[in-house]
């Protein structure tokens, strides 16, 4: 875990477009490095399992787009299914029963519509959130209550960066992160 942990702290940095005058330099989190390293992505899906301690998860959920890329690593760790979170979907020409929430404002100050296939989220399951940042934790907690949605039980989150503020939301949430962002700060 030591050297997963030294290979995602070396492979993040902290970037920034120049700013345009007078607007000060914005930051944003570039860990694309993560994926091009082979041991990185051997070693994060058990790492993230092992965040979900004994509680035996029946299925994974990530949403777009790098839960989509842990949650299906994580969940063939744990022998598992994969269900996948759409953000903003259209559903135009879908028949099947869709879950949605509407997440609380994000980082970015945007609310999203999260949605599941009803078919994959099922009554009893007992579930694994896994992202790759949790900043406002907004999505978190939209899944967590699609959970809800189809009486399954949430078991926690598990996440590569904690970036919570709130306390509060990491308890509800049961959230753990490999890294805390204090972790990254600029370097």
């Amino acid at each position: 875990m030591d050297d997963l942990r030294a290979s995602l702290i070396s492979g993040f940095q902290w970037r920034s477009d120049p700013p345009v005058w007078p607007a000060t330099r914005t930051y944003y989190a570039d860990y694309t490095a993560w994926w091009r390293d082979p041991t990185v992505l051997a070693q994060i899906g058990p790492a993230l399992a092992a965040l979900a301690g004994d509680h035996e998860p029946t299925v994974v959920l990530g949403t777009e787009a790098h839960g989509f890329l842990l949650g299906p690593l994580v969940a063939l760790h744990l022998g598992v299914g994969f269900a996948a979170v759409r953000k903003q979907p259209e559903r135009t020409s879908d028949d099947e029963v869709w879950l949605v929430r509407r997440t609380p404002p994000d980082y970015r100050d945007r609310h999203l519509d999260l949605a599941v296939r009803r078919s994959v989220l099922r009554p009893g399951d007992r579930v694994l959130f896994v992202d790759e940042w949790a900043a406002s934790g907004g999505q978190a907690l939209a899944c967590q209550q699609l959970v809800g949605d189809a009486r399954a039980t949430w078991l926690g989150a598990a996440v590569v960066v904690d970036a919570l503020e709130n306390s509060a939301d990491r308890r509800n949430l049961n959230l753990r992160g490999l890294l805390h962002v204090r972790e990254l700060r600029h370097r």
